[in-house]
């Protein structure tokens, strides 16, 4: 059972709540590796659904003033700041996934099945927590850099804790400060304590689910590498991408379009990797149905794409009763 709900009050209404895939803005295969490409797209894109007053003559504003790679000197332009006035922007909160860091250190050590007092566990536990963080500095360095003004935020560090793997404890006090004083809150999947099995890994979906009961945002955008929900694994030469998918009161959902064919149940295959302790995207449109049911759209899009610009633009949402045919993604939403 979760924690206790807690009232959250906003001067101003929270727009969406934005997944970064771990496959999306990760080389998967490839050990902590960043699709730089990728996550720079997203960023920018963020950018410009956030801030839709932006000007294409407007200068962006960096906010990452530490060193990089190759450089000797660090980047500020203060002046910049001091004679531009401030663009209003949405309100977003960010959550990633781990992608090609954590879930290697995570599934060697066992980390998601407890157990801390054997020193494997624990040496993965911190290990786990070391490559999910730098992961996510790396994310909010991206962001900075567009102008967007994040703040990294571990579910470990602000007291987040599961029991079962069921969200246990979820501080969220300093997320709502966040969002209060301008900040958009970036968060990720980690490792965190259980209360009966020691400790867990806590997946971005979950933290997902949990926010938007609380946020209550417009929409939830999911970045995925694919374009979509499919209805058998994408790689397969026959798999049909799934339009709009229905989530019923009880919480069970089925397809809507397109109608399958030669299907008596439509069911949907999923496949995960060997080395994700998450659930892959069988967990994804489990948390997706959830957040639907709570009369949240949800949108699941492929990360740097144009079609991924429109959800997180708010087109969609925009355009409920008539989702665009040159739209490429699968809507979830709740049906009376």
């Amino acid at each position: 059972m979760e924690g206790e709900k807690q009232e959250i009050q906003h001067t101003k209404p929270i727009r969406c709540i934005v997944k970064l895939g771990g496959a999306a803005i990760t080389c998967k295969d490839e050990l902590e590796k960043i699709n730089k490409k990728n996550l720079d797209i997203v960023s920018s894109q963020l950018r410009q659904a956030m801030m839709p007053g932006w000007s294409s003559s407007m200068k962006v504003l960096g906010m990452d003033w530490s060193k990089r790679h190759g450089e000797s000197e660090v980047s500020c332009n203060i002046d910049d700041f001091v004679h531009n006035a401030n663009v209003d922007s949405s309100r977003f909160v960010v959550v990633h996934g781990a992608g090609s860091f954590g879930h290697f250190q995570a599934s060697k050590s066992g980390v998601h099945k407890g157990g801390l007092d054997q020193s494997l566990v624990k040496a993965g536990f911190v290990a786990t927590r070391i490559s999910v963080t730098t992961l996510n500095l790396e994310v909010v360095r991206a962001l900075a850099r567009e102008g967007i003004p994040s703040i990294g935020m571990s579910p470990f560090s602000c007291g987040w804790s599961t029991k079962e793997k069921n969200i246990a404890s979820a501080d969220l006090a300093a997320v709502d400060k966040a969002i209060d004083s301008g900040f958009i809150p970036v968060l990720h999947g980690d490792a965190v304590l259980d209360k009966l099995q020691g400790c867990s890994i806590l997946s971005g979906d979950v933290i997902i689910r949990h926010l938007a009961a609380h946020l209550k945002p417009e929409y939830v955008v999911f970045l995925t590498d694919v374009f979509g929900v499919y209805d058998r694994p994408p790689t397969e030469p026959d798999a049909v991408l799934l339009r709009e998918i229905a989530v019923g009161k009880d919480g069970k959902w089925s397809v809507v379009k397109p109608v399958l064919q030669n299907m008596d149940k439509q069911e949907v295959q999923t496949t995960v990797a060997a080395h994700d302790t998450t659930g892959g995207m069988e967990t994804k449109i489990a948390e997706a149905a959830m957040i639907a049911r709570l009369g949240i759209d949800v949108y699941i899009v492929k990360a740097a794409t144009n079609h991924a610009l429109r959800a997180l633009s708010g087109e969609l949402r925009d355009k409920r009763d008539n989702i665009p045919d040159d739209w490429l993604g699968t809507v979830i939403r709740f049906m009376s």
